[in-house]
Parts: C-alpha cells; structure tokens; sequence
C-alpha cells in the first residue's frame, strides 16, 4: 500500500504534466513539511529557481511562534510575493505540489495574492 506521501507525490506528478512554467509566466511551488512550508517561483524552461521563501527565514520567525501554522504560511506567500515583485515577476501559476487546496497551503496562495500576485 502506498505511503501518504507517494500519493501526494503521483498527484504532484500527474498535475505536473499539465502546468509548467516559463519566463513570461513561472511557478509557484509549494512544499509543506509538518514543521515549516517553502514556496518557490520557478522558471521550468531555464531549471532556475528565480525567488524562494519559507518559515525558516527571521523575518517569518520572529513574527509568529509556531512555523508550521496557518499564520506563517499566509506570512511566507506574502514574502514570496513581495520578492518576486521586485525581481519584475507579477504573472506565476500555481502549484500547490498535490496537497489539497486547504489550510497552510490556501493561506500561503491568498498571502501572496494579497501583496500583489496574479494568478
């Protein structure tokens, strides 16, 4: 029988075949652990990681007193969202790394359309 985790990772997979991203629009990854969330905006074509943020970062850590919560994450969207605004990137597509549309990782996405995102 399959493990939690391998079910996730064959959603990530099959939803992976459908979306990639480019320079005009990247990715948005998410990948959730128990104890932190990371958020990536990738540029496929390339293999480039343009922006990163997580709960690991100071300025998340010291704002909230659990990292792996709802709060952090709405908080690591923003910073995601803030640092690719400066870099020039506006348009990303979401992929939420087959976890389900719910708790840490909707707060991070409707963190990162708040401080300016599209997608």
């Amino acid at each position: 029988m399959a493990s939690r985790n391998e079910n996730r990772k064959a959603r990530h997979m099959r939803v992976r075949k459908k979306i990639s991203g480019n320079a005009a629009k990247p990715r948005l990854n998410v990948y959730r652990s128990n104890l932190n969330i990371y958020a990536q905006i990738i540029d496929d074509v390339t293999g480039n990681t343009l922006v990163a943020a997580s709960s690991l970062e100071t300025s998340v850590k010291e704002k909230v007193s659990n990292t792996g919560n709802k709060e952090a994450a709405k908080l690591v969207g923003e910073l995601v969202a803030k640092k690719a605004l400066e870099k020039g990137i506006e348009n990303v597509v979401f992929d939420r790394g087959g976890y389900l549309y719910h708790g840490r990782v909707k707060e991070l996405a409707e963190g990162a359309r708040e401080a300016g995102l599209k997608f």
